[in-house]
């Protein structure tokens, strides 16, 4: 059977590889045990799997295959953070980044190759959209994460290059991975999805996800935020809210993590504020205001330290949830889409001279 038409198991979550067990003529067992050898131990060899049947294996051999993409490059930064730029099968590029802190650890996953969405304060978006990730390759970026590290993140979030609910399947896919004791028990309120706001998707996930939620709002009312998220044009706040509410719906201890980027002058006044206050009226909520983190072309400032107390403290004032998020990683490219960006223009530069691309990183150290 040819490579390609080899089924990728990174692809199956649980009940897709108890199935295929049963396909092969074993027991939905054994597609259990087949996972927590794949994601649990991080072994991709079949003779290794001791308690599957020899003839399981060898169907294994000859029809499947563990497609993992390799971490060509990383960059580690004083704080700690760590990112990497991982080479998928057809020789495009993603960024996962690593964040350590006190007892917890982050680890920040795309979604897509670029994002289709333009947000005009995103690096990303500055790259265009090439194509979605599999699921296979979405948990990948964990499945790498755990062997670098020696153990799972305690936290994921969806929040790098893309945007999530535009590639809804294999996001829930890997995401249910995540969480699934038999991979990585990961707590499903540690695993977080972050939308711009695709409405119909968003009520979508409330049916088919326990995960947390993060919404990149970053305005309070839709002439701003038609500017700075444009699919705000296509599922304005009058659409978004409600969305939102439904989502949290009556369970208490849900609340949605609302993304709001400082820009000097444009997002970050106390008026600006006020309108935030009224707008999450009645949803529980915690506030994440970012620094914004510069990147080459912008035309965007990051907004003064005062400013943001002091639109910090009027939501404080009025009961809401409210941190400033701490830059990490400054001095590595931290803002999302930066760093492959980099690493792609050093690779073309390279082949403009006619000599053979750098190798970044052995992928198999």
């Amino acid at each position: 059977m040819g490579e390609q038409s080899r089924i990728n198991l990174l692809d199956l979550g649980l009940p897709a590889m108890e199935a295929l067990a049963v396909q092969f003529g074993a027991k939905p067992f054994h597609g259990r045990n087949l996972l927590k050898w794949i994601h649990k131990h991080g072994v991709t060899d079949f003779d290794q799997m001791t308690d599957l049947a020899k003839s399981f294996r060898e169907q294994l051999k000859t029809r499947t295959t563990i497609n993992l993409p390799q971490i060509i490059y990383q960059q580690p930064s004083m704080d700690g953070t760590v990112k990497w730029i991982i080479e998928l099968q057809d020789g495009q590029r993603i960024e996962t980044v690593h964040i350590p802190e006190n007892n917890r650890s982050t680890l920040c996953v795309s979604s897509q190759v670029g994002c289709a969405l333009d947000c005009t304060f995103c690096s990303t978006a500055q790259q265009g959209f090439n194509r979605n990730l599999s699921a296979g390759e979405i948990i990948a970026q964990v499945w790498l994460a755990t062997r670098e590290l020696g153990k799972p993140p305690t936290n994921v979030v969806m929040m790098g290059m893309g945007e999530p609910l535009a590639n809804f399947d294999a996001v829930v896919t890997a995401m249910n991975l995540m969480i699934e004791d038999h991979a990585y028990m990961i707590a499903k309120s540690r695993v977080t999805l972050s939308t711009s706001g695709i409405v119909p998707a968003l009520y979508r996930l409330r049916e088919v996800s326990p995960v947390s939620l993060a919404v990149s709002l970053h305005a309070p009312e839709n002439r701003l935020r038609d500017q700075l998220v444009p699919i705000n044009k296509k599922y304005p706040l009058e659409m978004l809210i409600p969305a939102c509410k439904a989502f949290v719906g009556e369970e208490k201890k849900r609340k949605i993590t609302w993304e709001y980027v400082m820009l000097d002058g444009v997002n970050d006044s106390v008026t600006h504020a006020k309108a935030l206050i009224r707008l999450l009226e009645g949803i529980p909520s915690k506030i994440n205001l970012i620094p914004f983190n510069p990147f080459p072309g912008t035309h965007y400032h990051p907004s003064p330290i005062e400013r943001i107390d002091a639109f910090r403290q009027r939501l404080v004032r009025s009961g809401l949830i409210t941190v400033t998020r701490k830059t990490r990683g400054d001095d590595i490219d931290a803002a999302c889409g930066q760093l492959v960006g980099k690493v792609r223009d050093r690779s073309r530069r390279q082949l403009l001279r006619q000599t053979p691309p750098p190798v970044l990183m052995n992928p198999s150290a």
